[in-house]
C-alpha cells in the first residue's frame, strides 16, 4: 500500500508544478495577473457613452464677491473696548519725540523768563528763528479743520444696486438676471457646460460673458457647493433629468466699471440676496458666501 500511495502523491506533485510552469513568472518570481478580462467586461466606449448620456445638465456658477473697502463700523461694546485700550496703552508708552521737544521748549520758556537768564546760552542757534513745537500744533491744527473726510454713508450711492460702489463697509455678491425656462431669474451668473473644458473654465466664460468687464481671482479649481433640480414630471426625459449647478468662488481683482451698462446685474450683501434668491437657491448659496 506505501508504493501506490507515493506514486500518487509524486503525480500530484508534478501536476501541481506544471500549473505553475504555465503561469507567466516576473523578475521576482511574482505570478503576473492580466486585466485583459476586466477591460473586455468594461470596454472604453462603453464609459465613453455612460458618461455622454447622463440625463443630468451640467452647469457651473461664480460667487463674485467684492470685498470690504472701509472698515465697519464698532458695536458700542467694541467701542467701549477700543476706548480702554487706547488709555491703556497711553499710560504705558513712552514719551514721543514731539512731546519731548514740547517739554524742551517749555523749559527754555522757563529758562528765558528766569532773573539768572543768559542770553548767551541761544548763541549757538544763531540768528536762525526756532520754531517751537506748539506752533507746528497750531498749523497741523489749521490744516485739519481744512480736511473734510468724504462721508461714509451715501444714500445716493448705497441705494443704487448697480454700482460696485455702495455699502464700502460690507462684502457684496454679484447676481445676474438669466432665463431659466419660460421665466428670468435672479442667479448667481452662470454658464453651461461644454464637451472638453474644465468647469473651472465655464465658470470664467460664465464670468467673462458679462456684460460689464470684471476682472477676478478665482480662488481654486474646486467648486464650494452645488445646487440639483429636477425638471417637471411632464418635462422630464430619459435623456434629461434635471440640472447641476456647481458654484465657484472668486474675487474682484479691479473695481472699474463702476457702474453695470444696464440694470441686469446687481450687487448685493449677503442679508439682501433672500429677496431675490428662490429659498431653496439661497439655501445653497448661504453655505458659502462669508459676511466680512
Amino acid at each position: 500500500m506505501a508504493a501506490p500511495c507515493r506514486r500518487m502523491a509524486s503525480r500530484f506533485f508534478v501536476q501541481f508544478l506544471s500549473s505553475f510552469s504555465r503561469t507567466p513568472v516576473g523578475r521576482a518570481g511574482c505570478r503576473q495577473f492580466s486585466i485583459s478580462s476586466v477591460c473586455r467586461a468594461t470596454p472604453q466606449s462603453k464609459v465613453v457613452t455612460e458618461r455622454t448620456s447622463s440625463p443630468w445638465t451640467l452647469m457651473a456658477a461664480v460667487c463674485l464677491q467684492r470685498l470690504p473697502v472701509i472698515s465697519a463700523d464698532c458695536s458700542p461694546i467694541e467701542q467701549q473696548f477700543k476706548q480702554m485700550m487706547q488709555q491703556m496703552e497711553l499710560e504705558k508708552s513712552l514719551l514721543s519725540d514731539h512731546e519731548l521737544r514740547l517739554l524742551e521748549d517749555a523749559e527754555r520758556m522757563t529758562r528765558k523768563q528766569a532773573d539768572d537768564y543768559d542770553s548767551d546760552e541761544e548763541e549757538s542757534q544763531g540768528n536762525q528763528e526756532i520754531m517751537l513745537a506748539q506752533d507746528l500744533e497750531d498749523t497741523w491744527e489749521q490744516k485739519l479743520k481744512s480736511f473734510q473726510p468724504v462721508p461714509r454713508l451715501r444714500a445716493d450711492v448705497d441705494n443704487d444696486l448697480t454700482t460696485v460702489e455702495r455699502c464700502l463697509a460690507n462684502s457684496l455678491v454679484l447676481l445676474a438676471e438669466q432665463q431659466v425656462g419660460g421665466e428670468k431669474q435672479w442667479l448667481l451668473p452662470q454658464a453651461p457646460w461644454q464637451e472638453g473644458e474644465a468647469l473651472r473654465q465655464t465658470a470664467e466664460r460664465a464670468l467673462s460673458s458679462l456684460p460689464a468687464g470684471f476682472r477676478a481671482t478665482f480662488l481654486g479649481n474646486a467648486p464650494c457647493g452645488v445646487y440639483k433640480y429636477k425638471l417637471p414630471k411632464a418635462a422630464r426625459t430619459e435623456s434629461s433629468i434635471g440640472t447641476k449647478v456647481f458654484f465657484f468662488k472668486a474675487i474682484l481683482a479691479d473695481s472699474t466699471p463702476f457702474k453695470s451698462p444696464n440694470a441686469s446685474l446687481q450687487w448685493l450683501k449677503k442679508s439682501e440676496l433672500q429677496k431675490y434668491l428662490k429659498p431653496a437657491y439661497m439655501m445653497k448659496v448661504e453655505r458659502f458666501i462669508l459676511s466680512l
